[in-house]
């Protein structure tokens, strides 16, 4: 299942961040700050348990999320979403998967992997700011899964509908969240109309 978040004040900052003037700072910026409201969506339906609690004034009953959140930036460009979720959600743990698309074969590649131990029913959340062929994602929730994590959502800031496709096809029980599902990927697999390299948009890499 998958959901475009249409909501006005993403809309507004998505399109900066396409801007191919948007400079380094505001990009950065800006993901974190799309990134808190795509948390905001996907984390609607999150269960709370009860909590007993005394405000200045009286006992009342409050709420709280009991369960681990582990949140799973893919290196590199996922990083950059990671200061927004946890200005949101900042008990979470977090884990890394380093995973690369061969330029020759377009296939996903890993390279590294550190994830929390241990974990109370964990949710699992993947931040990349592109779901593009969704190779990358594949294989982490395939990582993620031989790991024995089962809740799973993701967030990506721009999808393109052929990576969404490919994602639902291998796991049809996870939730994608986007800001956008732009039009289709290009003979380079590259989101079109997209936002250039996220990565080197956001760390001044070419």
């Amino acid at each position: 299942m998958h959901v475009e978040i249409r909501h006005p004040l993403l809309q507004h900052k998505l399109s900066l961040l396409r801007d191919k003037g948007t400079k380094q700072k505001e990009f950065r910026e800006l993901s974190s700050e799309i990134t808190m409201l795509l948390t905001y969506e996907a984390f609607k339906d999150m269960p709370l348990s009860k909590k007993s609690l005394e405000t200045p004034l009286t006992e009342t009953e409050g709420y709280e999320i009991k369960d681990d959140i582990i949140i799973v930036p893919i290196l590199r460009a996922g990083v950059g979403m990671l200061e927004g979720i946890l200005n949101l959600l900042p008990n979470a743990r977090v884990g890394f998967v380093g995973i690369y698309r061969d330029p020759d074969t377009k296939q996903p590649v890993e390279y590294y992997e550190k994830l929390p131990v241990n974990p109370v029913n964990p949710l699992v959340v993947i931040i990349d700011p592109m779901l593009a062929t969704g190779g990358s994602i594949i294989a982490t929730i395939a990582l993620l899964r031989k790991k024995g994590f089962d809740r799973i959502k993701i967030i990506s800031i721009i999808s393109a509908p052929e990576g969404i496709e490919a994602v639902e096809k291998a796991y049809a029980d996870i939730e994608i969240f986007t800001g956008h599902i732009d039009s289709y990927l290009d003979d380079h697999k590259y989101i079109v109309p997209g936002l250039g390299d996220a990565g080197d948009r956001l760390f001044g890499t070419k």
